[in-house]
C-alpha cells in the first residue's frame, strides 16, 4: 500500500489525513510523524511530499521526495511567497546558476529529455513566482538558452556565482523595486479595501 503526503519540512504534526490511513491498520502514528519530521529536517520551511510504502506485515518505508521547484527557488531567495501580480510585480532577482542548482537537484523527477530542459522548467516556475534572471524576464532567458547564449554554464553544470555578479543583480533589482514602488503601493491598497468591504 502506498500513501502519498505533502508534509511542511521538519515539522509535520498528526491530522486527520494520516489517522484515517494509518489508524485503521494499527500503526504507531506518532512514531511515524517522528520518523518523517527526521527525515524531512533539511527542509524546514518548505512543502515537500513524502511517499509511505507499507507491506503486508505493516512496515513502513517512508521517501522523501524533493520539494516542489518553487519551494526550492522561494527558500534559495530567502522569500515567503511568489509575487501577487508577477508580470507587474518582481520578487527577486537571480543569477542562472541558482536556477542550475535547482534543476540539478530536480532533475530526476522532472519528465525531461536533458538537462537543459531541466533548466527551462525551473526558469518557467520563475515566470509564476515573478522572478527575474540575469536581470531579464525568465522567458527572455528562455529565448538565449534556445539560441545557445548559455551552452557552457549549462553544460558546466554551474551552479555558484562570483559575490560581484551577485552584487551587480542585487543593485540592478534596487531600481527594479523603486520603479515598481507605486504599483505595489496601489496593489496593496486595492487588498485593504477589498478586505474592508468584506468584514
Amino acid at each position: 500500500m502506498q500513501i502519498k503526503l505533502l508534509v511542511q519540512g521538519g515539522e509535520m504534526k498528526p491530522g486527520p489525513a494520516l489517522s484515517q490511513k494509518l489508524g485503521p491498520l494499527g500503526i504507531n502514528i506518532g512514531k511515524i510523524i517522528s520518523e518523517i519530521n527526521n527525515a524531512t529536517k533539511e527542509y524546514v520551511g518548505m512543502k515537500v511530499p513524502v511517499l509511505l510504502e507499507i507491506d503486508k506485515n505493516k512496515n513502513v518505508k517512508i521517501e522523501v521526495l524533493t520539494p516542489p521547484v518553487s519551494e526550492l527557488l522561494k527558500k534559495e531567495i530567502g522569500i515567503e511567497k511568489g509575487s501577487p501580480m508577477p508580470n507587474k510585480i518582481k520578487v527577486a532577482n537571480i543569477p542562472l546558476e541558482l536556477v542550475i542548482k535547482i534543476a540539478k537537484i530536480k532533475e530526476k523527477d522532472m519528465f525531461v529529455s536533458d538537462f537543459k530542459a531541466a533548466v527551462k522548467s525551473v526558469l518557467g516556475s520563475c515566470v509564476s513566482l515573478g522572478v527575474l534572471v540575469e536581470n531579464k524576464e525568465p522567458k527572455e532567458i528562455i529565448k538565449d538558452i534556445e539560441k545557445g547564449v548559455y551552452d557552457e554554464l549549462i553544460q558546466e553544470k554551474k551552479d555558484k556565482s562570483s559575490e560581484e555578479k551577485i552584487k551587480r543583480l542585487a543593485s540592478y533589482f534596487e531600481e527594479v523595486k523603486k520603479k515598481q514602488e507605486s504599483i505595489v503601493k496601489e496593489f496593496e491598497e486595492k487588498r485593504e479595501k477589498a478586505k474592508a468591504t468584506k468584514t
